[in-house]
């Protein structure tokens, strides 16, 4: 009997250190998909693959890569001792998770801040365009979906952007224009660029290179930098990992996106209003009060949330946007209410662990996003 493996794989930068001083490293961890959701969140189905002081991310993913790859080839053969029986395993590349930084270097994506901030779509634009009202309404709109198979065609454009003259800005346009920054190839690049700058410039009084031996010259040195290898084989692995799509294969990471990034700011201005109006003090009151029973997780100390309101983490706005607007309701101006409902009905959505009718759940969840 044969056997397909799905696996859920997780990569971020830690601290190693027990102290408080930072030693960042990144380390790999995988986890069977074919497991039920009670079993996948105990630790002992969490298995860890490698971690890395000195190696760059992508590096420890080629590795896995290659591993998984391999396994997948060959086959693993196990014992079955429900049916008493060899069996031969098959794993695959479900899914990756991780915060969004990494997750956007995973996809070749240069992260949030760049114009095109979407790493599965082409949304965005110029800072004047979003500022615009078209550019603004079409934010909220999907884009076309980006394709492994164009990202690696827009890498293969920047190398070749890397020999010609201006190179370094034209690059940094060809980045701000797509979105496209692939870190693990980016040593190769940036020495091919700096080389350039280096041959075109000339000394007063002394001729400059002609073009064409620049060209040869910068030519003959990406042969030597990719040591006997293709170009693509120093391209970002993921993109060519079969049966991974990883622009779609990277689930939003909802902990910084919604709690860490929505939540947080609603929570700041409205906390804002509140000590403006000198209102804090009846808001404490309510939360303290406020029924907990419904919450699956309660995190509701009402002297703490109120003290160190500026330092909450996520538990505490998972709890707090499921209780604002009966808190509030009279407290702040009506657009701030209605923002917290709409957060409030989100948040429930979003952190379903069962989904009974798929259809119905993606139309309440569509509505509240737009």
């Amino acid at each position: 009997m044969v056997h397909m493996v799905p696996l859920i794989i997780f990569m971020d930068d830690v601290s190693g250190n027990v102290s408080k001083q930072w030693n960042k490293h990144h380390a790999i961890y995988m986890s069977n998909a074919n497991l039920p959701r009670e079993m996948l969140e105990k630790e002992f189905f969490v298995r860890f693959v490698t971690s890395s002081l000195h190696a760059a991310p992508m590096e420890l993913m080629r590795a896995m890569k290659e591993s998984i790859c391999n396994a997948a080839e060959s086959g693993i053969i196990a014992w079955d001792c429900k049916y008493n029986e060899e069996v031969l395993l098959i794993p695959y590349a479900l899914f990756l998770t991780g915060d969004n930084p990494m997750q956007a270097e995973e996809c070749s994506h240069a992260g949030l801040n760049c114009n095109y901030y979407c790493r599965t779509c082409d949304i965005g634009g110029t800072k004047e365009y979003k500022a615009s009202g078209d550019g603004y309404t079409s934010l909220f709109a999907s884009g076309n979906l980006r394709t492994p198979e164009n990202t690696i065609a827009e890498v293969r454009k920047q190398f070749e952007i890397a020999l010609k003259s201006g190179a370094s800005e034209k690059i940094k346009n060809s980045v701000s224009s797509t979105g496209i920054r692939d870190s693990t190839s980016s040593s190769i690049l940036n020495a091919l660029v700096e080389l350039g700058k280096k041959l075109r410039k000339c000394a007063a009084g002394t001729q400059a290179m002609p073009e064409a031996e620049v060209t040869a010259v910068l030519e003959k040195e990406f042969i030597e930098l990719l040591q006997g290898h293709k170009l693509d084989d120093a391209i970002n692995p993921l993109l060519g990992m079969e049966g991974l799509n990883i622009h779609m294969d990277t689930p939003t990471e909802i902990l910084h996106t919604i709690l860490l990034g929505i939540v947080k700011y609603f929570w700041g201005q409205t906390v804002f209003l509140l000590d403006k109006a000198k209102l804090m003090g009846i808001f404490q009151v309510r939360l303290e009060s406020v029924d907990k029973d419904g919450l699956n997780a309660p995190c509701l100390n009402a002297d703490y949330v109120c003290h160190y309101k500026g330092s909450l983490i996520g538990k505490h706005f998972k709890s707090l946007a499921q209780v604002m607007p009966f808190l509030i309701y009279d407290l702040v101006p009506s657009i701030v209410l209605n923002a917290w409902t709409v957060i409030g009905e989100l948040v429930v959505l979003i952190w379903h662990t069962m989904i009974v009718d798929m259809e119905a759940y993606l139309v309440g969840l569509c509505r509240n996003m737009r």
